[in-house]
């Protein structure tokens, strides 16, 4: 079951995705089988979308790690002494993880891989997450980086003590967003 995200920054990503690929709405409401005031809509943020919709639109928008770049900046992280993870910009599914990241996990990363990490998520970063678009993180010109108090949470699967987190969103060969998480 994949997690509940953001309509509007679904929307924006879509947007990105179009504009990345020289898509105009036309087209993407074709690939949609909505109308073009549907695309247009969806990618303000005034409409939500259908569960069916919003599950192609993931597939579509989620961060693969196919190209052979891609997979440089995976074995940067899986190698990195610090503790840090690479997940999807859009579903939070982790991507790669650092050894000293998946020390502090309760489960193998095998178990986590390919999931979503944001049902472990603090206040402090439902927070962050939810000011993101209007901070431009999924535009072109994005802010480099983001750095917050994570505030901690309960969890034995993946426990967050009280840091700072860093965010640093990185495009993708084909378009998509990845996301470093840093703890500081």
């Amino acid at each position: 079951m994949t997690e509940p995200l953001l309509q509007p920054s679904l929307g924006i990503a879509l947007r990105r995705w179009r504009r990345l690929h020289h898509v105009k709405q036309t087209h993407a409401a074709e690939l949609f089988g909505v109308a073009q005031s549907t695309i247009s809509r969806w990618e303000r943020g005034v409409q939500g979308m259908e569960p069916s919709e919003q599950a192609r639109l993931e597939a579509l928008l989620s961060a693969r790690l196919d190209a052979a770049a891609d997979q440089a900046l995976a074995r940067l992280v899986r190698d990195s002494h610090r503790p840090v993870h690479l997940i999807c910009d859009l579903t939070h599914r982790l991507l790669a993880c650092s050894p000293s990241r998946a020390s502090e996990f309760g489960v193998p990363v095998a178990e986590l891989l390919g999931r979503s990490l944001w049902r472990y998520s603090t206040e402090e970063i439902v927070r962050k997450e939810s000011a993101l678009d209007s901070l431009g993180w999924r535009e072109v010109l994005a802010p480099p980086a983001l750095e917050f108090p994570s505030g901690a949470n309960d969890s034995a699967i993946i426990p967050i003590r009280p840091s700072v987190c860093r965010w640093t969103r990185m495009t993708l060969s084909d378009g998509t967003a990845a996301r470093l998480v840093e703890t500081l």
